[in-house]
């Protein structure tokens, strides 16, 4: 079993920000999947598809962003899967609108989410995939920025990122993270997309 995290923070309040793009990116791998998501294991809601060693569980925690890790965790011990099985998808205010990045391994970057993953399994060894969401004006604070909602004009941008995303997503469970990387970590042409 793999299973694809979407990071996020739970309720209407926080749907469609930028911090919350991991959900988008797990509602939509799940939906190609035809896969609903259900009240899971380890405070999440989850959504699974195929069978046996190619199972999949894409799931959303529940907890706030910054408490991840329980949730991560949770799952990673209830299903017995390995880090390096479980990509967690999220945010990053380091890389530009739309910008992906996937990485097998590596720090928190900042990202108090992914800090709490990597406390809470004990490694940085598990895979990642940021998506940009930018750093906006730098006079505004950073948890304002990322707790705020996409621009109109930023909109089709970051629905062309969730669904690359997404693709990248497929292509790590369809090819390993080695593929996905030289597949999806090249700068996309705005232009092209």
């Amino acid at each position: 079993m793999r299973i694809v995290v979407g990071l996020g923070n739970p309720g209407r309040r926080y749907q469609g920000t930028r911090h919350n793009v991991g959900f988008a990116v797990a509602d939509e791998v799940a939906g190609r999947a035809g896969a609903p998501f259900e009240s899971g294991r380890a405070e999440t809601l989850a959504a699974r598809f195929g069978r046996g060693d190619a199972a999949v569980l894409v799931a959303k925690p529940l907890t706030m962003m910054n408490l991840s890790g329980s949730a991560v965790a949770g799952l990673a011990g209830f299903y017995k899967v390995d880090p390096a099985s479980i990509l967690v998808v999220a945010d990053d205010v380091n890389l530009p609108l739309g910008r992906l990045r996937i990485r097998a391994a590596g720090s928190a970057g900042g990202h108090n989410g992914l800090r709490s993953i990597i406390d809470c399994l004990g490694t940085e060894g598990f895979p990642r995939l940021r998506v940009g969401v930018g750093r906006g004006d730098p006079r505004r604070g950073l948890a304002d920025h990322v707790l705020a909602r996409f621009d109109g004009d930023e909109r089709d941008e970051v629905d062309r990122a969730v669904a690359r995303a997404a693709d990248a997503v497929e292509t790590f469970l369809a090819a390993g993270i080695e593929a996905a990387m030289n597949r999806h970590n090249r700068a996309e042409d705005p232009a092209s997309s």
